[in-house]
């Protein structure tokens, strides 16, 4: 999403959220200026979209906005922790190690190769009620919340999914999760 694209989506946003406050019955505007509104309140931003240095210290890269773990960032092995510090994350706030391995957020965009393009709203609200890729495969890994987004409801994970399904498709393929290096060593 550029930088254009953000007050027109504000201000679908304002016209739609009285008419969800009184009840009225979503049409395909409301949900998507819903979907943007949980998408920007519930973080979806801090982690699937990568940050850069700005004037004023780290902020996220909206020209990249929800694309994931930049495909070409060849980042080194996640350093060794010990003692209280459990996880680390990279500089583009992406990439994430801890004792579960090395996780790189998700491209949420609608590119049909890298992203959710292939995606149906079943898929999407089974990933999140499962913790599970596609609501079957791989485990979601932290830094995911996934134990806070699976208590949304059916509506709202609609909304989200058709938020977004209305943004520009990004073509950026997100790196497989990493096991733990212990792991990695036991082939």
């Amino acid at each position: 999403m550029n930088r254009r694209n953000i007050p027109a989506r504000a201000l679908a946003l304002a016209f739609a959220l009285p008419a969800l406050a009184l009840g009225a019955a979503p049409g395909p505007d409301a949900q998507v200026a819903r979907g943007m509104y949980i998408v920007s309140t519930s973080a979806c931003n801090d982690c699937h979209t990568p940050w850069v240095m700005g004037p004023k210290g780290p902020e996220p890269d909206m020209t990249r906005a929800l694309s994931g773990h930049p495909e070409d960032a060849n980042l080194p092995p996640a350093p060794t922790l010990s003692g209280p510090w459990i996880m680390t994350a990279s500089a583009t706030n992406t990439a994430w190690a801890g004792p579960w391995g090395t996780s790189f957020t998700a491209n949420l965009t609608p590119d049909p190769e890298t992203g959710l393009g292939k995606w149906t709203v079943k898929n999407f609200k089974d990933t999140i009620r499962s913790g599970r890729h596609m609501g079957r495969g791989r485990p979601i890994l932290p830094p995911m919340p996934i134990a806070v987004y699976r208590n949304m409801t059916d509506a709202d994970l609609e909304a989200v999914f058709a938020y977004l399904r209305s943004l520009p498709p990004i073509r950026n393929r997100v790196p497989e999760p990493l096991p733990p290096p212990a792991k990695m060593a036991v082939k």
